[in-house]
């Protein structure tokens, strides 16, 4: 792929678009999910009083941080050294000023206005049982209120790539906003990224997502086997892997776990990524997040593809050996190891 939306001439490398939410992380033992009714390693929307019982039956342990999946690539970017940006609505109380604080403080800019007024910044609250697994529930508050007049057009304007998250895609102004940034990002010769996020996300917006792709709205999709099965309503992951292959995306980054990475690019042929090694799986928050960074550092860096998906893997398979979706700084010194 020859167009790598321009860096050279960007004034940021990536800007990613998402649900601006403070995460909450509790390592919790395996009865908690049958005794709190959740459901294990999915992601379940809830409203604020299940927020507040959640939050109430956790650990003192538990941990905080600036979170939601396209901030927690924003934060991965920022910390391998790219120019990165960050797109979200918070309110202005005291998670969404500790939200931004957060951010910025990773070296990511986020100057979206906050809200005056509605729901409470947003919260994960993530039970991270011993299997590494993680369940995740999430009260949207104040995120769900991103709209077109959040989107700063110099912004977007000035970089190489524009990455939404695909749990963005709930509201009709979000998604509005995400639209106005793809065409921007186009008409100044940038591209556009979208990660499935979540096979229960692609269930709800497979039409839509679908839409964006033929449409040429979405130049690099970043997806697991799952999720891509589930945009092309197929148990076969190689029928999945024709559809992609077929579609007016560019480049379709395939976690496969294990079994490493695939990069389907069109007009040419698959890319095989190796897997990276695990010593031990602790939490895999954040694993698809940190991938993506991995892969658009490379990426708008200039490496060739196999490159971009090797940082993408060792990004992934690092912040699955400890709790959180942040990488310390021996980590990210790996990602990019000769």
């Amino acid at each position: 792929m020859q167009n790598r939306g321009k860096p050279e001439t960007a004034t940021i490398d990536v800007t990613s678009m998402g649900n601006a939410i403070i995460d909450v992380l509790w390592q919790s033992p395996e009865s908690a999910i049958d005794d709190y009714g959740l459901n294990k390693g999915t992601m379940t929307l809830i409203d604020e009083a299940r927020a507040e019982f959640l939050t109430s039956v956790m650990g003192v342990d538990k941990l905080m941080e600036s979170g939601g999946s396209a901030g927690n690539t924003a934060v991965g970017l920022a910390g391998l050294g790219a120019r990165a940006a960050y797109v979200g609505k918070v309110k202005d109380d005291e998670l969404g000023q500790a939200f931004q604080d957060s951010l910025n403080h990773t070296g990511a800019q986020f100057d979206v206005p906050f809200s005056a007024d509605g729901p409470a910044t947003a919260r994960s609250l993530i039970f991270v049982t011993p299997d590494g697994q993680r369940t995740m529930n999430t009260f949207l508050g104040a995120s769900t209120r991103l709209a077109p007049a959040d989107i700063d057009e110099a912004l977007i304007a000035g970089s190489a790539v524009t990455y939404m998250e695909g749990y963005l895609w709930d509201q009709p102004e979000a998604k509005d906003a995400f639209r106005l940034a793809a065409k921007i990002a186009h008409q100044n010769g940038r591209l556009t990224s979208l990660s499935l996020s979540d096979p229960f996300c692609v269930d709800r917006w497979r039409g839509e997502f679908i839409d964006l792709i033929e449409h040429g709205l979405i130049d690099i999709i970043f997806a697991n086997q799952d999720e891509l099965k589930s945009l092309y309503q197929t148990d076969d992951l190689n029928v999945a892997r024709d559809q992609a292959r077929a579609s007016n995306a560019q480049i379709v980054a395939l976690t496969l776990g294990y079994e490493g990475s695939e990069i389907l690019v069109k007009g040419h042929d698959d890319i095989s990524v190796p897997v990276v090694e695990v010593v031990k799986r602790v939490d895999t928050t954040g694993a698809g997040d940190l991938y993506a960074a991995g892969f658009l550092f490379g990426f708008v860096r200039g490496k060739d593809l196999e490159t971009c998906g090797l940082y993408g893997s060792r990004a992934a398979a690092a912040v699955i050996q400890r709790v959180g979706a942040r990488l310390k700084k021996d980590d990210l010194r790996a990602v990019t190891a000769a």
